[in-house]
């Protein structure tokens, strides 16, 4: 086979990419009144599900599209996860300019504050992993949006482990080690991402599009 012909694995891996970097472009766009980044995430998912679905015509369309369908939902879930994160970020501020250097109670008290914030950090980014993606694919109230995310997350463990992997090494990567691949950014996590979700998602959520009253109503 042509190396360069459209059936071929480097031309279809080359066409992913290129999906990829279009639609970081559009989620960075949507994404910039920060209120939308939820329904801009929940977007670039569906269309990323698709692909890694070998399903990947449209991508714009489909993008704009489950934009306006998921914006309300999104949006709640967005402000729901932002509002949570700023409250964890305060209290691990706090935690660490609090730490005991002393023993008795404070150092008991000052542990067990920490062992509940990594706790509550550790179900929150399951969550936020899979609230967005889920949101995309199923149809759902935001209180089993979110309960099932965690679910989810936990009974697969092993491939939340793999997409956080991917979230932390493209920060790292465009940090400390190639900035210009943040043209890829959050296209190529997601994109990565789906390739490990979408088995996930189509068997807790049903063959097709989205499934009204799928998971756990």
């Amino acid at each position: 086979m042509n190396l360069f012909s459209y059936e071929s694995r480097f031309s279809q891996v080359l066409l992913r990419l290129s999906i990829s970097c279009w639609l970081n472009l559009l989620w960075f766009i949507c994404s910039l009144p920060i209120i939308t980044i939820g329904a801009s995430t929940t977007a670039l998912y569906s269309v990323m599900l698709k692909v890694a679905d070998d399903n990947d015509s449209q991508v714009t369309s489909r993008f704009f599209k489950a934009f306006k369908e998921n914006f309300p939902q999104a949006t709640r879930l967005w402000l729901l996860m932002l509002g949570v994160g700023v409250i964890l970020g305060l209290d691990g501020y706090i935690v660490s300019h609090m730490q005991s250097h002393t023993g008795g109670i404070p150092a008991v008290l000052w542990t067990l504050n920490l062992a509940l914030l990594i706790c509550a950090g550790v179900v929150y980014t399951i969550i936020l992993l899979y609230v967005f993606p889920l949101t995309a694919s199923v149809i759902n109230t935001d209180f089993n949006m979110v309960k099932n995310s965690f679910l989810i997350g936990i009974r697969y463990l092993f491939a939340t482990i793999l997409v956080a992997a991917i979230h932390f090494a493209m920060f790292y990567v465009a940090v400390a080690l190639f900035t210009p691949i943040l043209i890829f950014g959050e296209g190529l996590v997601a994109l990565l991402s789906s390739n490990l979700l979408v088995n996930i998602i189509r068997l807790c959520s049903g063959e097709g599009d989205k499934v009204n009253g799928a998971l756990g109503e």
